[in-house]
């Protein structure tokens, strides 16, 4: 059974949100049929670097409005602009309590779910400590993409340049 939440929920949610710099996190990833684990850090503002456990040795980096994916087996770096991604609502603060703001909360077994207008992207909160849990995205393909973490360390002190994006090579 789903129940919906009100605004002492939102405001917790807020309160733990506003106190948090950075995340380092363990993840599996489920898109479609395939599954992906790995390890993330996201630092406030628009930053995000995932190091993937496969044999590709992909990594994904966001830094402000822009994405890379290398895949260091084979030396291959893909580039792309992450403005018109949902993701942008998680990595911004700005645009994710205005999103909390916006959307309903929906109680989900042990998650809360934030399920905003467009439910192009879904934010999942534990029910009791209302940490961030995850997260879906309904891709404009239609791919939904389920991304549940594991916290390890929040507020680590972090170097900027584990953000750099790989400069593009020519050949």
């Amino acid at each position: 059974m789903n129940l919906v939440f009100g605004k002492s929920e939102k405001s917790n949610i807020l309160k733990k949100l506003s106190n948090l710099d950075s995340i380092r996190f363990d993840f599996t990833q489920y898109t479609n049929e395939k599954i992906e684990k790995g390890e993330c850090i996201l630092l406030f503002p628009r930053k995000l670097k995932c190091t993937y456990s496969d044999d590709k040795q992909k990594e994904m980096i966001i830094n402000g409005d822009r994405m890379s994916i290398t895949q260091k087996r084979y030396d291959k770096t893909y580039y792309y602009p992450i403005s018109k991604s949902a993701l942008i609502q998680i990595l911004d603060k700005d645009k994710l309590f205005n999103m909390i703001e916006k959307s309903r909360l929906v109680m989900d077994g042990e998650k809360i779910k934030l399920v905003g207008s467009n439910e192009e992207i879904i934010i999942l909160f534990e029910n009791k400590e209302f940490n961030l849990v995850g997260w879906e995205i309904n891709d404009k393909f239609n791919n939904i993409t389920k991304f549940i973490i594991k916290v390890k360390m929040i507020n680590e002190k972090l170097d900027e340049d584990e953000f750099k994006i790989p400069k593009i090579k020519l050949n």
